[in-house]
């Protein structure tokens, strides 16, 4: 019996990345949740958020990023081995997403393909696993691919989640590298807040209710005080532990792209990391808004396209989200970024300081 092929490691070749193509302000959504402008703004940095529109469907902005990420690494769809979808608003349990999303983009009958629900993390989770197949040889391309379309989940006078979050989807093409381009992935979970971020009930009940008992569409939620003491308590330990293992310090970043929570969970994370006065931050959730596992991607993707990262730059990327999951590597910055999608970002006003 033969093991498999090793290489010597692996690298995140191109991103790609779309927004939902709807501009949602916050004077918008201030009426249902009894608020305003200004508070959304102090709460969560939040000017607009991206939605998309009815008839534009979550394996359509997977498709999008996925391909403007293939044609950005300007390599055959053939030649992708594996096609991994991260998403929490797929509304199939199956078939996969992936399956159909390879497909559309031509990779072919023999490309693997399969889900991953990490919620928020699933990015991060599939650039891990990504990482893994190339250097153990399983795969040569790996096409990762955030995917969201969560305003199907949100219930208008809900104040702790409808305001935050949007739609899009990010992806990223993983391949071979003769010097490492992505670091070792550090992940888990902590199973005692489960409960803290998720929908508010189970399709089930949608099974079991009687025939006279209205059960409504079950709508995201969470309880957002653990969840941010969470954070900044177990975030930085997990930041700092990829850090270290993939050999550097906290002065080597270069770029800082977590997810996209929310901009005082971001700004809390940086002050306490320790990290260069001069590193650059992510901040795409001020007009894109919290768009879960399309998150890190899309932020990457920005950064790039509008020059405020260069290619080769060390960048620490973790998401965090529902369950709560977890998982975070340092990576260069790819050399190539795909052509923005038509729902992209445009200049807003600056948000309230946090």
């Amino acid at each position: 019996m033969r093991s498999a092929t090793t290489t010597t490691a692996s690298r995140i070749i191109s991103v790609g990345g779309v927004r939902g193509d709807l501009v949602v302000p916050n004077d918008d959504l201030v009426g249902s949740i009894d608020s305003s402008d200004e508070w959304i703004r102090r709460r969560t940095g939040i000017v607009t958020r991206r939605h998309a529109r009815k008839e534009v469907l979550v394996e359509d902005l997977a498709e999008q990023a996925g391909r403007s990420a293939i044609e950005a690494a300007g390599i055959d769809p053939e030649q992708v081995d594996v096609v991994i979808v991260a998403s929490i608003s797929w509304m199939q349990t199956t078939p996969a997403m992936a399956p159909l999303v390879a497909h559309r983009l031509g990779t072919g009958p023999g490309t693997a393909a399969f889900d991953a629900n990490a919620a928020c993390a699933g990015y991060c989770y599939g650039i891990g696993q990504a990482d893994a197949m190339i250097r153990s040889g399983l795969a040569r391309h790996v096409l990762v691919i955030g995917a969201e379309k969560i305003s199907d989940f949100i219930e208008p006078t809900d104040r702790t989640m409808s305001f935050i979050m949007g739609d899009g989807s990010g992806a990223a093409l993983v391949g071979p590298s003769d010097t490492p381009g992505i670091g070792p992935t550090v992940w888990g979970s902590d199973g005692r807040l489960n409960g803290a971020i998720g929908l508010t009930h189970s399709w089930l009940d949608f099974k079991y209710a009687a025939d006279d008992e209205r059960v409504p569409w079950p709508t995201a939620r969470q309880d957002g005080p653990s969840v941010y003491r969470w954070t900044q308590t177990a975030l930085p330990e997990l930041a700092l532990k990829a850090i270290a293992d993939a050999g550097l310090t906290p002065k080597d970043i270069e770029v800082f792209v977590p997810h996209q929570a929310n901009l005082r969970i971001v700004e809390g994370l940086h002050d306490r990391l320790g990290l260069a006065d001069d590193v650059i931050v992510a901040r795409d959730i001020v007009d894109t808004g919290n768009t879960s596992s399309a998150s890190v991607p899309l932020a990457t993707e920005r950064l790039l396209r509008e020059g405020l990262a260069q290619p080769g730059q060390i960048a620490l990327q973790f998401g965090f989200g529902a369950g709560l999951a977890y998982a975070a590597q340092v990576v260069r910055l790819p050399e190539h970024v795909g052509v923005a999608g038509p729902g992209a970002p445009v200049p807003v006003a600056e948000p309230v300081a946090v």
